[in-house]
């Protein structure tokens, strides 16, 4: 019987009573789903699958999203493999692509190899964040749109030795804009949507109410009770909800950490109207 062990109060649970080998049932599935919706982040301990079980794992829930700067283009597994992470963008908080349209709905991370210590993620409860604003500053960024651009995520890569063309990335994935506040297509919930790494200005305001407002925003998902860390083990497997969360890969190793993940957008049925 699948069940779910909460983690933290608001975020982030363990599933037992599934094995990721075999092919879920559609019951299966939905009470996956069910409790994905409700914790955000889900960990599956002692899964020791191949890219393929983890594959086919993903394609339950959503159908198959291809960033815009992973380097191996005909593989659906984009293979993190990191021994100095420190500056490469993921050790801020973020959500996954929001400059892509339509962002992805959710990531499955798998752990494949570990340094000897660290390596750590964290990940944060923008619905939480959202409703931990003032009436009034919640009110006015209802009304708010903000700028998502690809630019800084390529200038740090290509920082750390990644061969991307900027030019061509940028022509590929040009600025756009979205809500500040982003309703989740299945819960009807409210969610602040800005980050870091991706969000370079709140539309319609000026630069000194900018230079206010949104590092206000960004920094507001930091607080410890929004958030859950999960410690990884090979074998462990995430799969978070990309809609109302943000994530931090904490940038404290100097040894081999080699993680494989799945991204995928909604189905028609759970995508943003």
């Amino acid at each position: 019987m699948i069940e779910f062990h909460p983690v933290t109060k608001h975020i982030g649970a363990e599933v037992t009573g599934v094995d990721l080998r075999k092919p879920l049932a559609q019951e299966e599935v939905h009470i996956l789903r069910q409790g994905w919706l409700k914790h955000l982040v889900l960990f599956f301990r002692d899964q020791h699958i191949d890219d393929e079980q983890h594959l086919q794992f993903a394609l339950n829930f959503g159908t198959l999203n291809h960033p815009a700067f992973k380097r191996d283009a005909a593989s659906p597994i984009h293979v993190l493999d990191q021994t100095s992470p420190k500056n490469e963008g993921a050790d801020e908080w973020h959500s996954d692509n929001t400059f892509e349209s339509p962002p992805p709905m959710g990531s499955l991370l798998r752990c494949v190899q570990l340094p000897s210590v660290g390596g750590d993620t964290c990940w944060a409860n923008t619905y939480l964040a959202y409703e931990a604003l003032s009436p009034s500053i919640q009110r006015l960024c209802d009304e708010l749109t903000a700028v998502h651009d690809i630019t800084a995520s390529m200038k740090k890569a290509i920082a750390k030795g990644h061969p991307f063309d900027l030019d061509e990335v940028q022509k590929r994935v040009p600025p756009l804009e979205r809500p500040v506040v982003r309703v989740h297509a299945e819960t009807g919930r409210k969610a602040l949507f800005v980050n870091r790494a991706s969000t370079t200005r709140l539309v319609g305001l000026t630069d000194r109410e900018n230079e206010a407002l949104l590092p206000l925003l960004i920094d507001h998902i930091r607080s410890p009770e929004y958030q859950v860390r999960l410690r990884w083990q090979v074998g462990t497997l995430a799969f978070w909800d990309n809609r109302p969360t943000q994530h931090y890969a904490v940038a404290d190793y100097t040894e081999r950490r080699r993680m494989h993940r799945v991204t995928v957008n909604a189905f028609p049925e759970h995508a943003d109207s």
